[in-house]
C-alpha cells in the first residue's frame, strides 16, 4: 500500500497542514515586516508607512503610540495597545509608522507582523516561534471583531495577553485596531440575562481591559481635517484650497485622516504627480 493509501499517513498529512512546522529562527531576522496567514511567514521587504510627522490631529494617540513601540524596540518594558475609534482616523497608519520610527532608531530590532483576524487560531504556534528569536516583534491585528456568540475567541485572546499558559513571549507585544472599544459587540439583550447582567457585560469588556494602553480615536473637527491636508501638501509640494478641501469632504460625506489623503491624492493626479 503507498502512503497516499495509507489511513495513518493521510491523517498526519492533514495534522501537518493543521500545524505546520515553525519557521526557521533565520527568517524571522531578515525583513522588516511580516504578514503570518496561520501556516507560515512571509517577509515584507519594505515597510510602507507615512512619517510620524505627517500623521496631524492625533498628537496625543502618536505621542503614546510611538513611545511605546520605542521602548519594545528597545528591549524595555512595553504594553500591549488597543487602538479604537472612529474610522480612517490613522490607527494603522500610526501602528506602522511607529514601528518604521522605531526602525530607524534601533536597526534590525524591531519587526512588524500582521496577522488577520482568520489567523486569530494560530496566534500560540506563532508566539512559540517568535519566543526563540532574538528580536523584539509588534504583532499586529487590524480592524478585529467578534460574531456575536463567539466565547473562545475573546477568551483566547485574554489569555495570550494576560495570565494564560500560552501568553505571548516578552519580546513580543500585540497591537490591535477596532471600531469599538470592548471589540466584542454589545447589545441591549445583555441586560435580560436572567441571573446576572452584569457579568455578560463585564466578561466582554474584560478583554479590552488586558491590553495596557487602550487609545480612542475620534472624528476630527474641520480644523483638524484641513491641518492634515496641509501636512501632507507642504511636504509634497502641493498647493490647496480650503473650500475644495471642504467641498471634497462634504461629497464623501466624512472628515477623516483617510478622506484628506484621498484628497491628496486626487490633487497629486490633477497635476500629473505621484504620491
Amino acid at each position: 500500500m503507498s502512503d497516499s493509501e495509507d489511513p495513518l499517513a493521510r491523517i498526519a498529512a492533514a495534522l501537518e497542514r493543521l500545524s505546520p512546522p515553525p519557521p526557521a529562527v533565520g527568517e524571522w531576522l531578515t525583513s522588516p515586516a511580516y504578514v503570518w496567514d496561520g501556516r507560515r511567514a512571509r517577509g515584507v521587504a519594505r515597510l510602507d508607512a507615512p512619517s510620524l510627522d505627517l500623521l496631524r490631529g492625533i498628537e496625543q494617540q502618536k505621542m503614546a503610540v510611538s513611545r511605546n513601540v520605542a521602548r519594545l524596540a528597545a528591549g524595555h518594558a512595553a504594553h500591549d495597545m488597543l487602538l479604537w475609534g472612529a474610522r480612517g482616523m490613522g490607527k494603522s497608519a500610526l501602528t506602522r509608522a511607529s514601528v518604521l520610527a522605531a526602525q530607524y532608531t534601533h536597526p534590525g530590532a524591531i519587526a512588524l507582523i500582521q496577522v488577520s483576524p482568520d489567523a486569530l487560531p494560530t496566534l500560540s504556534a506563532l508566539f512559540a516561534a517568535l519566543g526563540r528569536v532574538d528580536r523584539q516583534f509588534l504583532v499586529f491585528i487590524d480592524d478585529l471583531g467578534f460574531e456575536d456568540g463567539d466565547l473562545s475567541g475573546p477568551r483566547a485572546l485574554r489569555s495570550w495577553l494576560e495570565g494564560g499558559v500560552e501568553a505571548r513571549p516578552a519580546n513580543v507585544r500585540l497591537a490591535v485596531t477596532s471600531n469599538r472599544r470592548a471589540i466584542v459587540g454589545r447589545s441591549l439583550s445583555e441586560q435580560d440575562d436572567p441571573i446576572n447582567p452584569r457579568d455578560v457585560i463585564d466578561d466582554k469588556l474584560a478583554l479590552a481591559d488586558r491590553f495596557g494602553l487602550s487609545i480612542g480615536f475620534h472624528n476630527c473637527t474641520q480644523d483638524d481635517y484641513l491641518a492634515i491636508i496641509a501636512g501632507y501638501t507642504a511636504a509634497l509640494g502641493l498647493d490647496f484650497v480650503e473650500g475644495d478641501a471642504l467641498e471634497w469632504s462634504k461629497r464623501r460625506g466624512a472628515r477623516s485622516g483617510r478622506v484628506a489623503w484621498h484628497y491628496v491624492n486626487e490633487l497629486a493626479g490633477r497635476v500629473g504627480r505621484r504620491v
